[in-house]
Parts: C-alpha cells; sequence; structure tokens
C-alpha cells in the first residue's frame, strides 16, 4: 500500500469512528431506559426507575463530571454496570442496548467506574452492616425467633463459589474442588435475607471454616459479653458463638428437634445466595468473571450493595431458569467438614461450643413438649 493509499485509508476510517460515535449519540438521545415500563425496566436493571435514581444520586460525586454532549451521564454509566450486572452477558453486547449504543471499551470503563463507587468506604459502611450495638442485636435475633422459633440467632453463615477466569498469579489459590477457578465468597445474612457481612477476598481453593478463622466478626463473636450465635453448617467449627447442626441425629429426639429447627432457619442464608444470584447473574458459576481476582471481588461486593438495596425495597425476586439454577448446584462443592481440634485451646472451645448446643437443645426440645 503505497503512502497516498494509507492516508486514505487513515481518513475513511476517522470519518467512519466520528460517524459511529455520532451514531450512538442520537441512538441514546432517543431511546431513554426511563420511559420503558417498569416491569421491563426492572427485568434490565433489577432496580426500580425511583431506586436508579437514588444511587446515581448518591454516586455522583464520586464520578466525572460531563463537560461535553458526548459524554456519558451518570445515568448511563449507572444503567450499563446494572444490565451488566444483571445478566452478566458481555460488554460487547450491553453496549448495543439501544438505550446503551456504547463501543465495547466504554462498557467497559463505565462498569469500572460504577463498581469502584458502589465499592466506596461510604457505600459499604451504609448498605452492609453487621449489627454492632446492643439494641439492633436484640432486634435481629427477635426477627429469627419470631420466624423459625430458634433463639439467641445473630445471622446464618456459608460461602459460595464466584467463577473467575484463571488468575496469571498464585493460579491454584483459585482452583476449587470443582476443578475451575472462584472465589470462594463468605456471606451472612439476617432472618430477611439482609447481607450483613461479605468477605470476597479468598480464592476457590480455601476451605470455608478457614475464611471464617480469619475473620474480625470471629474475634468480635468471641469477646462478646452475650448468649448469641451464627448459624452454620456441619463444615463449621461447633463453638459458643457458632452452633452446627447435630451429625446422624435420630428422629423424634431432642438432637433430632434441634437438627431440624437449626436447618430450617440456615436455610435463609441459602436462599439468600439464591436470591442475590437471581438477581445479578453476572454471579452466577456457569457465566465466569471475565476479570482478575480483586476486581471480580469489587463486582461481587457491589452486587451485594446492589441486593440489600433491592431486598429493603421489597423488590420482587426475579425468577430463574431451571437450567441456570441446574448449573449453579452442579457447580457448587459441598462444604466438608474440617478437622480444627488440633491444640487444647481448640478442644476447651468446642468443649464450650458443646455444652451451649445441648442447652439449646434442651430448651428447644422443653418449648415443643410445652
Amino acid at each position: 500500500m503505497c503512502d497516498d493509499e494509507l492516508v486514505l485509508f487513515e481518513f475513511l476510517e476517522s470519518d467512519y469512528n466520528t460517524s459511529l460515535r455520532r451514531r450512538r449519540l442520537l441512538a441514546r438521545n432517543q431511546f431513554n431506559p426511563f420511559d420503558w415500563e417498569d416491569t421491563e425496566f426492572m427485568k434490565r436493571y433489577r432496580l426500580s426507575k425511583n431506586l436508579v435514581t437514588k444511587l446515581c444520586e448518591e454516586i455522583r460525586p464520586m464520578m466525572n463530571v460531563p463537560k461535553r454532549a458526548t459524554d456519558l451521564s451518570v445515568e448511563t454509566k449507572v444503567l450499563t454496570a446494572l444490565s451488566f450486572f444483571a445478566t452478566g452477558s458481555y460488554q460487547r453486547p450491553i453496549g448495543d442496548i439501544s438505550g446503551h449504543s456504547l463501543a465495547q471499551q466504554t462498557v467497559s470503563k463505565a462498569i469500572a467506574q460504577v463498581t469502584a463507587c458502589i465499592n466506596s468506604m461510604e457505600m459499604r459502611e451504609k448498605y452492609i452492616v453487621f449489627p454492632r450495638s446492643h439494641e439492633d442485636r436484640n432486634k435481629i435475633r427477635a426477627r429469627f425467633y419470631q420466624k423459625f422459633g430458634i433463639p439467641g440467632v445473630l445471622g446464618c453463615i456459608d460461602c459460595t463459589q464466584i467463577a473467575i477466569i484463571r488468575p496469571t498469579e498464585n493460579e491454584e489459590r483459585y482452583f476449587c474442588r470443582k476443578h475451575y477457578h472462584s472465589l470462594n465468597v463468605q456471606l451472612i445474612c439476617d432472618a430477611d435475607m439482609q447481607i450483613t457481612s461479605v468477605d470476597a477476598s479468598f480464592g476457590g481453593a480455601t476451605h470455608d471454616s478457614f475464611i471464617w478463622n480469619s475473620h474480625p466478626i470471629k474475634n468480635h463473636l468471641e469477646n462478646l459479653d452475650e448468649t448469641t450465635w451464627l448459624l452454620g453448617d456441619s463444615g463449621y467449627p461447633l463453638r459458643k458463638f457458632l452452633m452446627t447442626p447435630v451429625v446422624n441425629a435420630l428422629p423424634e429426639t431432642p438432637e433430632g428437634h434441634y437438627t431440624n429447627v437449626h436447618v430450617r432457619a440456615r436455610n435463609v442464608i441459602e436462599r439468600t445466595i439464591g436470591l442475590l444470584k437471581s438477581r445479578f447473574r453476572c454471579l452466577l458459576a456457569h457465566r465466569v468473571l471475565h476479570y482478575k481476582p480483586q476486581v471480580a471481588a469489587s463486582i461481587v461486593n457491589a452486587c451485594v450493595i446492589l441486593h440489600n438495596i433491592c431486598n429493603k425495597a421489597n423488590l420482587p425476586a426475579p425468577e430463574i431458569s431451571d437450567a441456570d439454577s441446574s448449573q449453579e448446584a452442579q457447580m457448587q462443592p459441598a462444604n466438608l467438614a474440617e478437622d480444627t481440634v488440633s491444640s487444647s485451646q481448640n478442644n476447651q472451645a468446642l468443649q464450650q461450643g458443646v455444652a451451649i448446643r445441648n442447652d439449646l437443645i434442651r430448651r428447644l426440645w422443653d418449648v415443643r413438649r410445652s
């Protein structure tokens, strides 16, 4: 290709790109997602129009102010990110939606900016709140007792795998037992499926109990001078602040009754995880987040905050297909028990947990018989 032909080609390419940007700007101006029906709007973005408006106002001070006519508005950036969170689709199809009309690179930047803003300390402290006051703890304990008939419960705990692409560093930390790369995300929720704690900093190869033993909330509960506990499955160590089911408990026995009540109450964390992923399908294991672990963790945190916003507003849960549900179940490894009783200190902690659980078993059995 001669120099004159190369100059002409570059001129035509530049002219094409300019024309394409103008068409996209025109499309965004002609198609306003806020004009859609409420049901269609929530189907695409999960939040209601009112909640999206409030979210935009909250993060507006953290975002760059548009200076040119071609600059994206805060609303367009937020809706673009919400569309990705909600569907887990690749960035190019999201940009092709008429109300967005964005290039793939622009979609990527919008998702990154909105995710960073939602991950701000201000937003996290406002929307992910573990109860710190005695009054707040009493409210949660009363709600668990009202709904499930089990006293002293401050929350339910479990972990879930969020698939990511193979990391370039420390790859072995992210390879889970189901043979894919993931984050093992610890969640704690209350009786109404509000998530009170999230930790997305560990790779999929990390055991649930290791994440819990490294978490500051564990130390907080351990030093709390109150009779209260979380509910966890048998993969967690029994402690005075963490009640687990009685393995192989016989029916129609105090232990069997306690385990039935425990399982029914603890099921709220499984339903919470299911609701979180049905709202924000980018977290479904077979969708796979194509980001580095740290960025993927930020996306998880953002989705948890958005879930809490939706949950508090009592927005309806979106349906998840049988195929998605089946694939998700197949890709979640069972939480295997881990032997954590290896020292006299751990033995003492276990014995304290056994004593408190036995007392709880007796109390529940007495209530049943009365």
